[in-house]
C-alpha cells in the first residue's frame, strides 16, 4: 500500500522560502507522477505544481517563478521548494501521487506565511 508523509511546514514570515519534503512507501516511487496541492480554509482543494514521471512540469500561476517541484527517485521522495512567501501561500499542502486510476494522499503539512 503507498504511503505518502509529508514535513517541512511551519511558521515563515512574508518573503521567506520553506522546503516541503514528501516520503513515498509501498511501491516503486520512480513510475508514479506526483503532484503538490494546498488548501486554504473555506476553500476548495487547488493544485500547485506537478511533475510527471517523465520530467514534465507544470504550475499554478500564483506560483510560477517562486516554487519548484522535484524528486529523488534515489530516496523515494519529492520536494517542493517554495522561495518568496506570500501571505496567500498560507494553505495545508497536500502531497499526491497517481499512476492510472491509483491514486494515493499525505495527510497534508500546515504552512502559515505571517509577519
Amino acid at each position: 500500500q503507498v504511503q505518502l508523509v509529508e514535513s517541512g511546514g511551519g511558521l515563515v514570515q512574508p518573503g521567506g522560502s520553506l522546503r516541503l519534503s514528501c516520503a513515498f512507501s509501498g511501491s516503486i516511487f520512480r513510475i508514479y507522477h506526483l503532484g503538490w496541492y494546498r488548501q486554504a480554509p473555506g476553500t476548495q482543494r487547488e493544485s500547485v505544481a506537478n511533475l510527471t514521471k517523465y520530467g514534465v512540469t507544470n504550475y499554478a500561476d500564483s506560483v510560477k517563478g517562486r516554487f519548484t517541484i522535484s524528486r529523488n527517485n534515489a530516496v523515494n521522495t519529492a520536494y517542493l521548494q517554495m522561495n518568496t512567501l506570500k501571505p496567500e501561500d498560507t494553505a495545508v499542502y497536500y502531497c499526491n501521487c497517481w499512476l492510472g486510476v491509483a491514486n494515493y494522499w499525505g495527510q497534508g503539512t500546515q504552512v502559515t506565511v505571517s509577519s
